[in-house]
């Protein structure tokens, strides 16, 4: 029959979401247009990946199939790479020719084009179209015309009936085009056909659900058959019932082994978030990481509560290119928390400056702020503020940029973490990084090394100038102070001693860059 990224802290979820959504059983709801971006272009498979023996693209449309010489031992699935899916609708049109076929979400990869999770049945037959299957797992949860709540236990409730399985299966048209929606809000999971609701579930059962995972379409194995999929349309939506969600940027590989290691630091942020949850009741935050600089999936910043940077900065920031400064700065502008560490703060001053005042309150500027590498020492916190919770002043030696630009007036700004750079480190030369002489002239002054923003328009902003070397992602205060700054920028509140973690030198080491080392 039918066969990343990651979630922290998601809590036992209950919504009623169905109820207001239909108004009255077996009602059909058609899908807005309003918010959907298309994440098949109509020509490859692009952003797609499945086994080229059975998948393919033609006349603007995925084809799955199988022959009597071609046949596939198991169920075989073509996988959407840019992302994982959490909240979202799902909009696309299907043909079937034979056989069985489903779409799956929030499901999981298991190697070799083999998928474990949620799945939206359809077949050619007029028994399981519009179901709930959970492939790999508990197998049926929802017929087609039910409304199934699944308790904590396992055990299943059945609620207010759609309507008639049979008279629904009128709504399917066999061997035609027809469409498929899906929409998945928090623990409630409802599959639409050809405008009409097919089946709803409430999934309570914590400890078999899915909040988040990969996105695929199926190949059945048995005999020869072929399925078409088009106009695929995801729509992302504001998570449910209070969970915040923070995408996390990781840029590419610039420097020599142990420095800028955006990708492995991004990641054990993560790890981090996740270890915590796990033991603690951490406000929920949901966390999607992309790396290589800016994320494929076109969709991945569309119902995020705050976005992290940590990547190479000044030209190259990823901010700055085409068109994203104007993107990221309509998120900010809707309440969208942005965080940047290390050289991810610099943007030049006429491009991305005027942004970062306004979405960060503070940049590091070229000829103004300074790059030194230097021990920090004597540090002092702002130990009213929520990201310090949990914090003792600490030592590293790190490149500790410094002499910020920041929004004037302060209104709204805290400056979390500063120390007094040594003298040694304003008397290198003149230039867009090294040096000023309004630098030179405050030998002896405190400075700000990270610092927190209240926009008066709404919306957080948190910026820290360290992390230049790996290193020193095992000194646990600093974690901390990273682990806070984080939740606090998505809109939550730091737990009273922070968000304590522990990293091995294993972890350290994992998803380290292959870069050569640095020429003398």
């Amino acid at each position: 029959m039918m066969a990343g990224g990651r979630r922290v802290g998601v809590h036992a979820l209950v919504t009623a979401v169905g109820m207001v959504v239909l108004g009255w059983p077996g009602a059909a709801c058609p899908a807005d247009d309003a918010g959907f971006t298309p994440i098949f272009n109509g020509t490859s498979l692009d952003g797609w990946e499945g086994k080229p023996e059975f998948w393919r693209v033609e006349d603007g449309v995925i084809v799955g199939e199988t022959t009597p010489e071609k046949p596939t031992k198991g169920n075989t699935f073509v996988i959407w790479r840019q992302g994982l899916v959490d909240d979202f609708e799902l909009v696309l049109q299907y043909r079937l020719t034979g056989g069985n076929s489903g779409i799956q979400y929030r499901s999981k990869d298991l190697g070799d084009f083999v998928v474990g999770g949620y799945q939206g049945d359809f077949e050619s037959c007029p028994k399981y179209s519009g179901i709930l299957y959970e492939e790999k797992g508990r197998g049926i949860l929802t017929l087609r015309g039910e409304r199934t709540t699944i308790k904590p236990d396992g055990t299943k409730e059945k609620r207010e009936p759609i309507g008639d399985a049979a008279a629904l299966q009128a709504a399917v048209k066999p061997g035609e085009w027809n469409e498929f929606r899906i929409v998945a809000r928090g623990p409630t999971l409802q599959h639409f056909i050809n405008g009409q609701l097919m089946s709803e579930t409430i999934d309570e059962q914590a400890d078999k659900r899915s909040m988040e995972g990969v996105l695929a379409l199926q190949l059945h194995a048995g005999p020869p058959m072929k399925v078409e999929f088009k106009d695929i349309r995801l729509k992302r939506m504001k998570l449910a019932d209070g969970r915040k969600k923070l995408v996390m940027v990781a840029g590419r590989p610039s420097h020599a082994p142990g420095e800028h290691e955006f990708r492995a630091g991004t990641m054990l942020l993560e790890k981090c978030l996740d270890e915590y949850a796990a033991s603690h009741a951490l406000p929920p935050l949901v966390t999607a990481v992309y790396t290589d600089g800016w994320p494929a999936d076109p969709t991945a910043f569309d119902n995020a509560d705050a976005i992290f940077f940590f990547a190479d900065g000044g030209k190259g920031h990823p901010v700055i290119q085409s068109n994203r400064l104007a993107q990221i700065d309509a998120l900010a502008k809707r309440g969208v928390g942005i965080a940047c560490l290390h050289y991810g703060v610099e943007v030049p001053k006429e491009k991305g400056g005027p942004e970062f005042l306004t979405w960060m309150g503070g940049y590091f500027e070229p000829h103004w702020s300074v790059n030194p590498h230097w021990m920090l020492k004597e540090t002092e916190l702002a130990s009213s503020h929520p990201i310090c919770r949990g914090v003792k002043p600490f030592e590293t030696q790190d490149e500790w940029y410094y002499h910020m630009r920041f929004v004037e007036p302060p209104t709204g700004l805290t400056m979390i973490l500063s120390a007094v750079p040594p003298d040694a480190t304003r008397e290198r030369p003149d230039g867009p990084h090294s040096n000023n002489p309004t630098v030179r002239a405050e030998k002896g002054a405190r400075e700000a090394l990270a610092w927190a923003y209240e926009r008066p328009t709404g919306g957080r902003g948190f910026g820290c100038t360290g992390a230049h070397f790996h290193k020193n992602w095992d000194n646990a205060d600093f974690r901390t102070l990273m682990l806070n700054g984080l939740l606090w920028t998505a809109g939550l509140d730091v737990p009273s001693n922070g968000v304590s973690s522990a990293v091995s030198a294993e972890d350290l080491a994992a998803n380290l860059d292959d870069k050569p080392p640095r020429k003398k």
